[in-house]
């Protein structure tokens, strides 16, 4: 018996860091990132799901403008649901046991007892199981971090860095610095003056020509989208985020295809469409009266 109880308390969680404010649960970022795909602006997506302007603007950002999961994900039931971790807050609080919490929430007494002893929050100096907290545990202790392809591999990274900075080298093999571009931001994309060479090669040039290079080498692949992650997203440690400078596009974040489509731009009204004339400037019956519009 003391054995099982030595056990079970080496299979509490370490005290972590503190979470600060509660994480939004997955479904309010899937509606977030779901607005963003109909084109809107992250401050109007943030407005809509109820969140603030500062939270939807460091979600885009972070995530380099495209969703970090897959939206169409659906939960199988397998974990507890934050929901269910609730229930469990509340009954606990109501001093209930464990098998009657389990009997509550439809699960079995080991998934509710190992529940309350890992997820529990340790900063007061004993165990008090509260349902944020808890979820915020689940979600960190399930992360599984992989390592980027370009951090494990410096002969690959070498060679998509090289190339997407777009280096010119004498024949002797002394580089060739070009214009010298302003202080990164990561907010808005450079003046085209300001953008990095010509010469500099594309993500998909560069995918491309790996296997020309390296026929034979299955070590140096890699995807396109691989070396836009690794530009876009915070986090991969890669690239240098300053190489955005030399894409075409030279955009510092992503942004979504609908956002292109839509009708009017910020500095441009409703009133100011052509679209938008009155009757009478078709037939121009009444003097200026176009000119006023337009």
């Amino acid at each position: 018996m003391v054995r099982r109880q030595q056990a079970a308390d080496r299979a509490i969680r370490p005290k972590l860091r503190s979470p600060g404010h509660p994480k939004f649960q997955r479904h309010v970022e899937a509606a977030f990132w779901a607005e963003i795909a109909k084109g809107l602006l992250p401050i109007e997506a943030a407005a809509v799901v109820g969140v603030a302007q500062a939270v939807g603007q460091r979600w885009f950002r972070h995530a380099g403008g495209m969703p970090p999961f897959d939206l169409k994900f659906k939960p199988t039931g397998r974990y507890l649901s934050f929901a269910e971790r609730e229930e469990i807050a509340l009954l606990r609080a109501q001093d209930k046991g464990v098998r009657e919490i389990a009997r509550a929430i439809g699960r079995d007494p080991g998934t509710v007892s190992r529940e309350l002893r890992r997820n529990a929050a340790t900063r007061g100096g004993k165990l008090e199981y509260r349902a944020s907290v808890a979820q915020w545990k689940a979600d960190m202790a399930a992360k599984r971090p992989k390592t980027a392809k370009l951090v494990a591999n410096p002969r690959l990274h070498a060679y998509v860095q090289e190339r997407l900075a777009g280096q010119i080298k004498t024949p002797d093999g002394k580089v060739i610095r070009g214009p010298e571009p302003p202080r990164f931001t990561g907010i808005n994309k450079p003046h085209r003056k300001h953008r990095g060479w010509s010469t500099a090669w594309s993500p998909e040039q560069i995918s491309n020509r790996l296997k020309v290079d390296f026929p034979d080498d299955e070590s140096m692949r890699i995807s396109h989208e691989a070396i836009y992650q690794s530009l876009y997203v915070e986090g991969r440690g890669a690239l240098k985020r300053e190489l955005v400078w030399c894409l075409r596009t030279g955009r510092a974040l992503r942004a979504p295809r609908e956002r292109s489509r839509r009708k009017t731009w910020a500095h441009v009204t409703p009133e100011t469409l052509i679209s938008e004339r009155p009757p009478e400037a078709e037939d121009r019956a009444v003097p200026a009266i176009g000119r006023a519009i337009c």
